[in-house]
C-alpha cells in the first residue's frame, strides 16, 4: 500500500504587479502552513518525498510545514505541478520511486481537486492549507483512477 498527501498551498496574497507565480502567502498562510506541519508529525509516521509547485506560495507553504516535523523528507521542485491537470498529476506519481512509501504534493486548485476525484472518485474541495491522505494499491506505476481510497481530509488553521 503507497500513501499519497496531497497539499493545497496556504493562502497567498495577491500583491499588484507580482506575476502569478512569484505570489507569496498572505499573514494567515504564514499562520496556517505550520499548522499543516503540526499535523502531518502527529497523524504521519513518515514522508519519504515531497514535490512541490515552484510557484513562491507552494514553496514558502512546504518550508513552513516542513520546520514543523522532526525529519523533513527530502523535497524537489517540478515545474509540472504549477498549473497541473488531474492527468498530468498522475504522470507525476507514477514516476516515483518504488521505495517511496509515503509521498506528498504541494500544488494549486482546481488541478488538485480534479486528482483527488481522479483517483478516488471523491468530490471534495480542497481549500487553501487542506490535506487529502490517500491510500493506493500496488506500484505507483500502477496508480490509475478510481484505485485510490480517501483516508483522511483536513484543513489544519493557525
Amino acid at each position: 500500500m503507497r500513501t499519497l498527501i496531497l497539499l493545497r498551498h496556504a493562502k497567498s496574497a495577491w500583491p499588484a504587479g507580482t506575476a502569478d507565480t512569484r505570489r507569496p502567502l498572505a499573514a494567515r498562510g504564514r499562520r496556517d502552513a505550520p499548522a499543516v506541519g503540526r499535523w502531518l508529525r502527529a497523524h504521519i509516521p513518515a514522508i519519504d518525498q515531497v514535490v512541490h509547485s515552484p510557484a513562491l506560495r507552494a514553496v514558502q507553504t512546504w518550508d513552513l510545514a516542513a520546520a514543523q516535523l522532526a525529519t523533513a523528507p527530502p523535497a524537489c521542485s517540478d515545474e509540472r505541478l504549477y498549473g497541473a491537470s488531474a492527468a498530468c498529476l498522475l504522470a507525476v506519481i507514477q514516476e516515483f520511486a518504488p521505495e517511496i512509501s509515503t509521498a506528498l504534493l504541494v500544488g494549486h486548485n482546481p488541478g488538485l481537486e480534479d486528482f483527488l476525484t481522479l483517483l478516488t472518485g471523491a468530490t471534495e474541495s480542497l481549500k487553501t492549507s487542506s490535506l487529502a491522505v490517500i491510500t493506493l494499491p500496488g506500484s505507483w506505476a500502477d496508480a490509475a483512477p478510481g484505485a485510490g481510497r480517501l483516508e483522511n481530509l483536513t484543513t489544519p488553521r493557525g
